[in-house]
């Protein structure tokens, strides 16, 4: 799938948005390894926190259909009425995308309309995310809590090598 397929797609996405209370419309569409694309759109709640965005969206869609490799994610988004501009995604979002994602090759994709957008990847995006080592997660929680007790794990600075 080319850019400009995947941005009208999360365009078209964009219009089934719930957000009553900013007003701000994203749509999301995820594109797979597969091929497959995965919508999502921001869920609003009034008690804030609760509020999912569009990004989490597709991927909680795509993970629960047994997806878990990505190529690129499209992300529109701007007041329901408004001008269309470019809405990056959040830091929470960006954390997501690197459960599933190589950082260095997965693409992200921000867009005001199929030919205004950029293009980086995750890397450029969350230079120093979050990540608990291949090794440790493979290992299930013991395996996690036992490489803790003999790594250099840092209290301070809360590392893992």
């Amino acid at each position: 799938m080319d850019i400009n397929a995947l941005i009208t797609r999360a365009i078209e996405a964009r219009n089934a948005a719930y957000a009553p209370y900013s007003g701000f419309w994203v749509g999301a569409a995820l594109l797979a390894r597969s091929g497959r694309v995965y919508t999502g759109v921001n869920i609003e709640n009034a008690a804030y926190s609760p509020t999912l965005c569009a990004e989490r969206t597709a991927f909680a869609k795509a993970v629960s259909e047994g997806e878990r490799e990505f190529a690129a994610i499209a992300i529109c988004g701007w007041p329901g009425d408004g001008a269309p501009g470019l809405a990056y995604p959040c830091g929470v979002c960006r954390q997501v995308m690197s459960e599933f994602c190589a950082p260095a090759e997965f693409a992200v994709i921000v867009a005001a309309s199929a030919e205004d957008y950029r293009e980086h990847t995750l890397a450029e995006l969350l230079p120093h995310g979050f990540e608990i080592p291949r090794q440790a997660r493979n290992d299930g929680a013991s395996g996690v809590f036992q490489r803790l007790q003999e790594s250099s794990y840092n209290t301070t600075g809360g590392c893992i090598e």
